[in-house]
């Protein structure tokens, strides 16, 4: 499909067919900029090698990957230590998905790469909104001096979405700045995904739609396995009641973030990311 991919063990249930494929699975194993423990970039095959632990079929939604039309493309080659080579790499491979018009579900990697696949698909989708959950606001305009990083990356995107078109779940952590801008310029809801996920739901059903999800989202109970943990946040039910509920939205792309199975605890954030991806790809392919 692209010259910088390449396959490892791909996820349970994956067809060989690109051409034919509505979804795409590519892994984007980059944690360069990450400010407090490193190993995401490790993520994207531990999601998929854990995946053959899970069922193809999903009880939630009475539906089988069997009959699901998707290709894992495998990882995406970066040059380690590159920042603005490597987003300019993601972007690339992005624009090919976007453009072929498949739903592309992107596993990380850092929170940063975010910002090149929205970019790429801000392109296609000009009124594009973003539904971000996440422990953390990630609206910094820099870190440390540094403005690519994972603590800027939903600023870099609601800059370049426009006011208001950005809705942020579930967050709990952040600066005084971050929330001060959040109430003029984003759509925040303070440590609360439900039941604010289905009202938004109503608001965005007529427009293509990206999600990005942090793991972090996740209270560090159900989910161990990330770079900056914060307490306080959903259970792993309500992350997958989350996804369920947006099965009707024309979401054209999503990515899930931050897993790193070097902090995790006998594969439990993996696995639970296996399982978002094997529900996201059932609930928005049809």
């Amino acid at each position: 499909m692209h010259k910088n991919l390449y396959r490892l063990t791909g996820f349970m249930g994956a067809h060989e067919d690109y051409e034919h494929a509505q979804a795409v699975l590519v892994g984007v194993p980059m944690d360069y900029t990450v400010s407090l423990r490193p190993g995401s970039r490790t993520g994207p095959q531990q999601i998929r090698t854990i995946s053959y632990g899970i069922e193809e079929y999903s009880v939630y939604q009475d539906k089988s990957l069997e009959d699901c039309s998707f290709y894992d493309a495998g990882d995406i080659t970066l040059p380690f230590g590159n920042v603005s080579k490597s987003l300019e790499m993601i972007e690339g491979v992005a624009d090919k998905l976007f453009q072929d018009k498949k739903l592309p579900i992107f596993l990380g990697g850092e929170h940063l790469v975010t910002y090149p696949l929205i970019k790429a698909c801000h392109k296609v989708y000009p009124d594009l909104v973003v539904l971000h959950f996440d422990a953390h606001a990630d609206l910094r305009t820099e870190y440390e001096g540094e403005e690519n990083s994972h603590a800027t990356v939903m600023y870099k995107a609601a800059k370049l979405l426009g006011d208001k078109r950005l809705y942020q779940f579930g967050i709990r952590s952040g600066t005084k700045e971050e929330f001060t801008f959040a109430k003029e310029h984003t759509n925040m809801y303070v440590n609360e995904i439900f039941p604010a996920l289905n009202t938004v739901v109503g608001q965005v059903k007529d427009k293509p739609v990206y999600i990005t999800l942090d793991i972090d989202c996740v209270d560090p109970a159900f989910a161990p396995g990330t770079g900056t943990p914060e307490p306080g946040g959903c259970t792993s039910r309500e992350i997958i009641e989350a996804i369920l509920a947006m099965k009707d939205l024309n979401v054209v792309g999503m990515d899930i973030v931050e897993v790193s199975p070097l902090n995790d605890n006998s594969d439990i954030t993996s696995v639970l990311g296996a399982k978002l991806v094997r529900e996201a790809l059932l609930a928005y392919t049809k």
